[in-house]
């Protein structure tokens, strides 16, 4: 096989039927169990769980493309959450506030009503996920690429569960490395300011275009997605990455739920798989065969999500 050749498929949040819709169009065939491409190989983004109708098959459906080899994946945020949600800290507490994540994980629990033992055997599968993969001349995070924080994670960029509990030590460095490479870099506003998201969520801090060297920018200019209402405002001290080398990799992620309108790369070597298949948009691919600049008519649009 050659593995120089990626489909890179953004998140999946339980849609298996548009998943199985997508390979299909890609050229996968289902072969003794698993889906398999004579000389492609699929990465999927992460997200693989919560607010969809057929979660547990999803994790089928992946894991078995992994064990054959015929795929790679990495973290997303939500399968962070999970083992947050899921493991106790030494004080016997869990990790995570479950009421607060509920809305979004309610779907994953429902799924494996009955089923707790198996459920475990994913929370242990999801430690053997990466945080992000660098495969030369490709490299693929779930939200954002930081040299200097993946070399802080432990080996082979996983979280073991030591690790975990250090990352729910607000404000730590294992919690700002967590935060930031799988939910994105954020910038705060300046006291009194303040905008309202696409789900009418007032906001204070706005997610950044973290591969765009912050200097002379405004926060509606680094805001990503973009919204209307974050302000033109300066980001002066708040600017504290360094952004993506113009000559660097291609980095590819998911996560940021853009709108199926618009479907492109966000820079020559930044592009995005993510465009809300939870929310009925499609479930997207992109095509890498080896390019250092990434091409639009190389995203592949798979079926809506239910």
């Amino acid at each position: 096989m050659n593995h120089t050749n990626y489909d890179l498929i953004g998140d999946i949040h339980g849609q298996e039927a548009a998943l199985r819709g997508l390979l299909g169009q890609l050229g996968y065939d289902e072969i003794a169990g698993a889906f398999r491409h004579p000389t492609r190989r699929a990465i999927f983004l992460g997200d693989f769980i919560d607010r969809g109708p057929r979660i547990r098959e999803t994790l089928h459906l992946v894991r078995a493309m992994l064990d054959a080899g015929s795929a790679l994946a990495v973290m997303g945020n939500h399968e962070y959450n999970a083992l947050c949600m899921h493991t106790r800290g030494p004080d016997d507490v869990w990790l995570m506030d479950r009421e607060n994540k509920l809305e979004h994980h309610q779907s994953t629990i429902d799924a494996f009503a009955g089923r707790e033992e198996e459920w475990r055997g994913w929370l242990e599968w999801m430690f053997a996920l990466p945080v992000a993969l660098d495969l030369g001349g490709l490299r693929v995070v779930h939200a954002a690429w930081d040299e200097a924080l993946l070399a802080t994670l432990p080996t082979d960029w996983r979280i073991t569960p030591d690790y975990l509990v250090a990352t729910r030590v607000p404000d730590s460095g294992a919690w700002t490395t967590a935060e930031i490479l799988l939910k994105g870099r954020e910038a705060q506003l300046p006291a009194g300011y303040k905008f309202t998201d696409k789900s009418g969520i007032a906001r204070h801090k706005v997610r950044v275009r973290w591969w765009l060297p912050p200097e002379g920018r405004t926060f509606a200019e680094v805001c990503l997605p973009h919204c209307p209402t974050v302000p033109e405002l300066p980001l002066n001290g708040e600017g504290n990455w360094s952004g993506y080398p113009s000559e660097a990799p291609p980095v590819m992620l998911g996560h940021y739920w853009l709108r199926p309108e618009s479907i492109a790369p966000l820079a020559p070597n930044i592009g995005c798989v993510d465009y809300s298949v939870a929310g009925g948009g499609p479930l997207v691919a992109y095509r890498w065969d080896g390019e250092r600049v990434l091409d639009p008519a190389k995203y592949v649009l798979g079926p809506r999500g239910e």
